[in-house]
């Protein structure tokens, strides 16, 4: 069951963190220094949950793990399922060329069909090694077969047998980007805020929040204050931010 988890509001990190760096006297943050920021804050967040998955692996392997919905290996692999994508990849000159928008692999299947209402696709065993693909290649007991194929991922894919055509990958894509204009207008990237005769104003019609959930809106403050070389005291971060998140769900309950 996919859980749909309230995306991190591009709003309130900017309030939080303007209010917060005015509150403290560090300094005013500009909506282009805003902009130019958002994007790296949510990248860099985004590949960290990587590194937490692997560490969350090796306690679940080691025994350490919390069971059930306290699990951290759970927690991130559903806060990464926002990124997941699935799409169909031609051959293209021997090779399948990643997505524009490809961050992370997670699978490699045959594309299939349907035979008797069952599918006849195939997941591919992934190999990053060139030289242990060649050993499989040679192999006259494991080479690859349409039922048993294998995919080799350095920087394009090609995946063996060759008479495979298509092929359905699914991965993680990069994080959608931000706007550096100081007017930002546009309908399929999220703009942040607009200055109008010297004023701020927020455009919630041409906006769009962050990809990363509500639960990491402290954590993009903080990174983004980061970025700009301003340092932050956790407390007051906390407090802020909680209390904005607070005050945005009331606003949505009427």
């Amino acid at each position: 069951m996919y859980i749909c988890l309230m995306p991190a509001s591009v709003n309130v990190v900017y309030q939080t963190l303007k209010d917060l760096v005015n509150k403290d006297q560090q300094g005013f943050v500009t909506v282009d220094e805003f902009n130019n920021f958002a994007q790296v804050a949510q990248l860099r967040i985004f590949n960290r949950l990587f590194d937490q998955l692997k560490d969350g692996s090796r306690l679940e392997r080691a025994g350490f793990g919390q069971g059930r919905d306290k699990s951290k290996f759970k927690q991130i692999h559903e806060d990464l399922a926002v990124f997941a994508k699935s799409q169909d990849v031609p051959k293209a000159n021997g090779v399948y060329p990643r997505p524009s928008d490809f961050a992370r692999l997670i699978s490699i299947s045959t594309a299939g069909s349907l035979l008797l209402g069952q599918t006849t696709r195939t997941v591919a065993e992934i190999c990053y090694d060139e030289e242990k693909i060649e050993r499989i290649l040679s192999s006259t007991l494991n080479a690859p077969t349409q039922d048993f194929p294998v995919a080799l991922v350095t920087g394009d894919i090609e995946v063996f047998p060759e008479t495979i055509q298509k092929i359905k990958m699914r991965y993680y894509k990069i994080p959608q980007s931000f706007t550096t204009a100081a007017t930002p207008v546009r309908s399929s990237e999220p703009p942040t805020y607009g200055v109008s005769s010297g004023t701020e104003t927020f455009d919630s019609g041409n906006s769009f929040d962050f990809e990363l959930p509500e639960h990491y809106t402290m954590d993009l403050v903080r990174e983004i204050a980061s970025l700009i070389g301003v340092n932050l005291r956790d407390g007051d971060v906390t407090a802020f931010a909680e209390k904005e998140q607070s005050e945005r769900k009331t606003e949505q309950s009427f």
